[in-house]
């Protein structure tokens, strides 16, 4: 059990040294930021229906989660 957990601490070890080593990414030059206004637009979503901005806006406004799976 101990060997185990060792094991894995290495393994740990080594993924977090291996991150600190790559470049900063400058988050501000990636795309929209918080609280940037969202241009209208209209899509159609994973089931084939079309969305629009307004379609989706709530009351309190709306949340765009953009997501990339592994088949893209």
């Amino acid at each position: 059990m101990l060997r185990a957990l060792l094991f894995v601490l290495l393994l740990t070890g080594s993924g977090v040294t291996a991150a600190l080593a790559q470049a900063p990414v400058a988050l501000d030059a990636v795309g929209p930021q918080p609280g940037t206004v969202v241009p209208a637009f209209t899509l159609v979503d994973q089931t084939g229906t079309t969305r629009s901005l307004a379609s989706i806006m709530g009351r309190r406004g709306a949340m765009l989660v953009f997501s990339r799976s592994a088949d893209w």
